[in-house]
């Protein structure tokens, strides 16, 4: 059973719509006139499927995309022209070299050690190889190290045979527009910058492209916002909404006040009420932290979870619905609740509810629509 069967089968369908993803992408190059805007389509796009947003986005005009694993560049390297540049965020590891160079990927070398097996693999290939340079300002996870950057400015000839296209960096607490962390790792940047040869700067996350002139840049690399996350909490999403669940009423039972619904009797009716349960749960994506929080959507109004989430299923309170019916479906994701509040009531970011969304859904790419 492929993705776009399940539906059939009484899975829920989430539809993907890719001109909104698109439209999210020019939007956010009108944002950043200092560079072009490239797409991070790492963890299958956020969820969303890299193999059929990378070409759109293509055929949109972007010309560079980032992925975190070698195997999510290998995947997409057939779907893509040859001057679209494929980037690996985590760089190259022991023995990976060959396969970087037979497919074309551009590692993003993160420490001394990862520049010095792409320098030997260019003298090996008898040639220039492309990469990108990553210089942590501040993150601590990867890139190089202040004392690193001195020992490279110290020894360029670690990058000999090296073809560096951009030099990289990446911002802490750009949604946080005032954090003064932002400032700070602008100039950090700069300094490191500035003991290197002179290369072009990828700066700009999502929310580092709404810093203005403080996140502008050679090449911005936006991820979440592409995929309708808000770049600028606290204030009204800019960017449309991308996605929409709806799953399928397997059954609607009617029950006492007083009576319970889901393991360990969590919920209890204060009134004689109607118990929908649908064809979603946990294994689905549908985060456990949702139990007893959750909200779904009928004919544009908020229906609340009754009881916790279960593997497979989910139930919720229809009562004031009455005319629901099996067949039927209920929104879980969408306009009306897009992932930014489902996560907000779960406890977490848009960007987990995005990334696990499950393989068991039917997948449709069309229009993303509010209920009637």
């Amino acid at each position: 059973m492929t993705r776009t069967e399940a539906s059939r089968h009484g899975a829920a369908t989430l539809t993907i719509d890719l001109d909104a993803i698109a439209a999210n992408w020019h939007d956010l190059r009108a944002r950043h006139p200092s560079g072009p805007v490239a797409a991070v389509l790492k963890a299958d796009a956020y969820g969303l499927g890299a193999a059929a947003v990378a070409p759109r986005l293509v055929a949109e005009g972007c010309r560079h995309v980032f992925v975190a694993h070698l195997s999510e560049a290998l995947a997409l390297r057939p779907l893509l022209p040859d001057d679209v540049m494929i980037a690996e965020l985590n760089g190259v590891t022991g023995g990976s070299e060959g396969e970087f160079i037979r497919a074309r990927i551009v590692p993003v070398l993160n420490d001394l050690g990862q520049l010095a097996r792409w320098r030997d693999a260019a003298r090996a290939a008898g040639g220039r190889l492309p990469a990108l340079l990553h210089i942590d300002t501040g993150m601590s996870r990867l890139g190089l190290s202040p004392a690193e950057v001195t020992q490279l400015a110290n020894d360029r000839a670690l990058l000999d045979g090296i073809d560096l296209r951009y030099v990289m960096t990446h911002f802490v607490s750009s949604e946080v527009a005032d954090d003064p962390l932002n400032a700070g790792q602008v100039a950090r940047f700069a300094a490191a910058r500035a003991m290197l040869p002179e290369v072009p700067a990828s700066l700009a996350n999502s929310s580092g492209i709404f810093l203005g002139a403080l996140g502008a840049s050679d090449l911005a690399r936006p991820g979440a916002a592409l995929y309708g996350l808000n770049p600028t909490p606290g204030a009204p999403n800019p960017l449309r909404c991308t996605v929409a669940l709806d799953a399928p009423v397997l059954q609607v039972r009617e029950i006492g006040a007083g009576e319970s619904v889901g393991y360990n009797a969590t919920w209890r009716a204060a009134r004689p009420s109607l118990i929908a349960t649908v064809a979603a749960g946990y294994a689905d994506g549908y985060l456990r932290a949702l139990s007893g929080r959750g909200v779904a959507y009928a004919r544009g109004r908020p229906v609340p979870m009754a009881g916790r989430v279960s593997m497979d299923l989910l139930t919720f309170d229809v009562t004031d619905h009455p005319d629901l019916a099996p067949g039927r479906t209920l929104r879980l994701l969408g306009p009306e609740l897009p992932p930014d509040a489902v996560a907000e009531l779960a406890g977490t970011n848009g960007y987990e509810v995005l990334t696990s969304l499950g393989a068991r859904y039917g997948r449709a790419y069309g229009p993303v629509r509010p209920l009637a």
